[in-house]
């Protein structure tokens, strides 16, 4: 189940910043870093359940760190 909602999220954030790239619209860049922090909470789960605690603890941090960066970019934009 985890794996499956791994793909999809790592599938939008992709298709995301390909459009980006492609149009030069940077306008959805918000919604591009929440979604590869998502991917990265469920990296992080991922860890936690193989009992790599350290690097867990690194990917919640960076997912935290990408939600932060997301929610101020969409309220300054």
């Amino acid at each position: 189940m985890l794996k499956t909602v791994q793909i999809i999220l790592s599938i939008i954030g992709i298709t995301l910043s390909i459009y980006g790239f492609m149009t030069h619209d940077y306008r959805l860049n918000f919604l591009m870093i929440l979604f590869l922090g998502l991917f990265m909470l469920t990296l992080g789960i991922n860890e936690f359940r193989r009992e790599r605690k350290l690097y867990g603890w690194f990917l919640v941090g960076v997912f935290i760190f990408s939600i932060y960066v997301s929610i101020q970019s969409f309220v300054f934009v």
